[in-house]
């Protein structure tokens, strides 16, 4: 838990700058409150190459590297209930030369939805949560792999690689009730203290011979999941922070910050998932995107993941209307 510190600090303190008073631009969001649904779509396709002659000598390899980001929000409001739904989905490949695979960059689907009875003369309100985090496609682990002939020699290395993950595997399911504080769609705060989250994963990585003690001895829980079990319920509290703000023209900082610590075991570990975006529009279809994960999660691996994403691409939004009420 101790090690958890800085990194919260790292992901709390964006939040702590966004997030001071700034009267004009909040008098300004006030008074553009549409009562009623709303909703908006963005769909962007970010595309990165390198490429190197065989005379250059500063080192590197040529690669062709893309992604696909959908994200649509759902929105409803009325002078007592708040409902925000949204969507999720990324998906990215690279390819360099001299590799064999395929690989995955950035890979995530997520469907998050807050409902909102609000408490008459305040910015709180009685909250129900429900979330949905998994992958689109399968994750391996890659290896070099010895070829030997019938005496044992090595003939040659081949490249290879093994599934350690698969579409939907693992999948988390998380909800509860709360209380949410909103300021607005783009600030809100949500606890939730009585929370169940199960974790969702294919039998196959989790399939033992139960006939078998060395076998059962030596299983290392897959993403928290028992032998041949194929998912895990926990219950515990989780905290959601989202913040996005417009600090210069045309660009845009997006954070969102979900924390979750489980009653039954463990409870000094505290799983974080941390996401700063920033998105730089050059013009209406011309963007550059910018993108920090931070996700600590001692059932998948005892130690801090990091994810890193740069890049240029085309944007399309869609799907922008609203209803008044």
């Amino acid at each position: 838990m101790r090690s958890l510190i800085p990194f919260l600090a790292i992901c709390i303190l964006p939040l702590s700058l966004f997030g001071q008073e700034k009267p004009k631009k909040e008098k300004k969001k006030k008074d553009s409150i549409i009562l009623g649904w709303k909703s908006k779509g963005m769909l962007e396709v970010l595309f990165n190459q390198s490429a190197f002659n065989e005379e250059w000598q500063g080192g590197g390899t040529s690669n062709i590297a893309g992604s696909f980001n959908l994200s649509q929000d759902l929105n409803y409001k009325s002078k007592k209930i708040s409902w925000d739904t949204r969507l999720i989905a990324n998906l990215g490949l690279a390819i360099a030369k001299d590799q064999e695979f395929v690989r995955k960059t950035t890979d995530r689907f997520e469907i998050n939805s807050i409902f909102g009875d609000k408490i008459p003369e305040t910015n709180f309100y009685y909250s129900g949560i429900v979330n949905f985090r998994t992958q689109l496609a399968s994750g391996f682990e890659f290896f070099n792999r010895e070829v030997r002939d019938e005496e044992g020699e090595i003939v040659e290395v081949v490249q290879d690689r093994r599934k350690i993950t698969a579409s939907f595997s693992p999948a988390y399911l998380q909800a509860g009730p709360g209380i949410l504080w909103k300021e607005s769609d783009d600030f809100k705060i949500n606890l939730a203290p009585a929370t169940i989250r199960y974790i969702f994963v294919s039998s196959r990585f989790t399939r033992v011979d139960e006939n078998d003690p060395e076998a059962l001895e030596n299983y290392v829980p897959y993403f928290g999941v028992e032998a041949n079990e194929s998912f895990r319920f926990e219950f515990g509290a989780s905290l959601s922070v989202y913040y996005k703000e417009e600090l210069f023209k045309n660009i845009v900082f997006e954070n969102s910050l979900n924390l979750y610590a489980d009653y039954l075991e463990n409870t000094k570990n505290v799983d974080l998932d941390y996401t700063l975006t920033i998105n730089m529009n050059v013009n209406r279809y011309i963007t550059t995107n910018i993108a920090l994960q931070l996700i600590y999660d001692e059932n998948a691996v005892s130690g801090l993941q990091v994810r890193q994403v740069l890049g240029l691409g085309v944007t399309y939004s869609f799907l922008d209307w609203k209803s008044q009420s």
